[in-house]
C-alpha cells in the first residue's frame, strides 16, 4: 500500500505538470496507452491473459466502470486544484470504503465509526470550502472521484481469486484509455502534444502502472483494517511534491480538514480492529456456573 501511494503521489504530480499544456482526454488517453501497451507486456510475460468473457463478472466490471469514473473526474479536478488539496480530499476514501461497506453489503457499523465518517466529512469541507469563495466544480469532482474510487476498492475486495492481479489491471487500463478516446472531443479535444510532454507521461504511466499493481495486490491479499491506515502515506509525497515541484502551500483550512479526515480513517481502523478482536472471545460458549 505505501508503495501504491508513492506510485501515485508522483503519477498526480506528473499528470498536473501536463495540465498545463494539454487538456485532459488527451492526457488520459496518452499516458494509457503507454501504461495499457506496458502491462499487457507484463502479463504476457506472466501468463496472466485470460478469455474476455472473464471481464463480464459483475464485480470485475464494476471495479472497471468506477476507475474510469475515477481517473475522469480526478485528473480534471487535478488541473483545477493545487495537488495537496486534491489528495488532502482523497484521503476521505477509507471512510468512504466503510460508509459503502455498511450501506451496501450490510456490515456493521458502530455509532463510534458512524460518528468518525461524519466528522471526516466535516473535515472534507473544511478542505473544499464550500461557499461563493471557495466551492468550486473541481472540488466537487474530486468528491465524487472518493466514492467511486470507494466501490472500486470494494469491488476489488470481491473479485473471486482465480482472477490474476495483472490481468485486472489490463482490464482497467484499457478501460480508461477507450475512455478518453471515445470521449476525446468533449474532453478538450487533440493537438500534436510536445515531445516533453509524451515523456512525462510516459514516467506517469510507469509510475500509474507500479501503483495499480500494488493497490491491487494490497486489496486482494492483506486485511483492509490492517493496510487501508497505510494510504495516509500520499499525503506525505502530495505535500511534498505541492511544494517543491508547484510552490503551494497548504492554508490553515486545508491543514485542519486534512487531519481531522486522517484522524477519523485512524480512528475508524482501530475500532474494526478491536471488533474484530473482541468478535471470536464474544462467540465462544460461556461456561456453565
Amino acid at each position: 500500500m505505501t508503495a501504491a501511494m508513492a506510485g501515485f503521489g508522483f503519477n498526480d504530480m506528473l499528470v498536473k505538470t501536463a495540465t498545463k499544456t494539454l487538456a485532459t482526454g488527451e492526457i488520459i488517453l496518452i499516458r494509457g496507452t503507454i501504461s495499457t501497451c506496458l502491462i499487457f507486456l507484463l502479463a504476457l510475460h506472466m501468463g496472466a491473459l485470460r478469455p474476455l468473457k472473464t471481464a463480464l463478472h459483475p464485480m470485475l466490471a464494476l471495479r472497471v466502470l468506477a476507475e474510469v469514473t475515477a481517473t475522469f473526474t480526478y485528473i480534471y479536478a487535478l488541473g483545477q486544484l493545487p495537488l495537496a488539496n486534491a489528495g488532502a480530499i482523497l484521503q476521505f476514501l477509507p471512510l468512504a470504503v466503510t460508509l459503502g461497506a455498511a450501506i451496501f453489503l450490510g456490515e456493521p457499523v458502530g455509532w463510534r465509526r458512524w460518528g468518525a465518517i461524519i466528522a471526516g466529512f466535516l473535515g472534507v469541507l473544511l478542505i473544499i470550502k464550500p461557499g461563493p469563495d471557495g466551492f468550486s466544480l473541481a472540488s466537487l469532482l474530486a468528491l465524487a472521484c472518493v466514492f467511486a474510487a470507494a466501490a472500486r476498492d470494494i469491488a476489488t475486495k470481491r473479485l473471486p481469486q482465480g482472477i490474476p492481479t495483472v490481468y485486472v489491471t489490463l482490464l482497467t487500463s484499457f478501460a480508461v484509455t477507450a475512455g478518453a478516446g471515445l470521449f476525446i472531443t468533449p474532453l478538450g479535444g487533440w493537438q500534436t502534444p510536445p515531445l516533453i510532454d509524451v515523456s512525462i507521461l510516459a514516467l506517469a504511466a510507469i509510475c500509474l502502472m507500479v501503483g495499480y499493481l500494488a493497490l491491487i495486490t494490497a486489496m486482494r491479499t492483506g486485511e483492509i483494517s490492517f493496510i487501508a491506515p497505510f494510504r495516509y502515506t500520499y499525503m506525505i509525497w502530495a505535500l511534498a511534491l505541492s511544494f517543491t515541484v508547484f510552490g503551494d502551500l497548504p492554508d490553515m483550512f486545508m491543514m485542519i480538514g486534512c487531519a481531522i479526515v486522517v484522524a477519523s480513517g485512524i480512528y475508524t481502523f482501530c475500532r474494526e480492529n478491536r471488533r474484530r478482536t473482541d468478535m471470536p472471545a464474544q462467540s465462544l460458549p460461556r461456561a456453565p456456573h
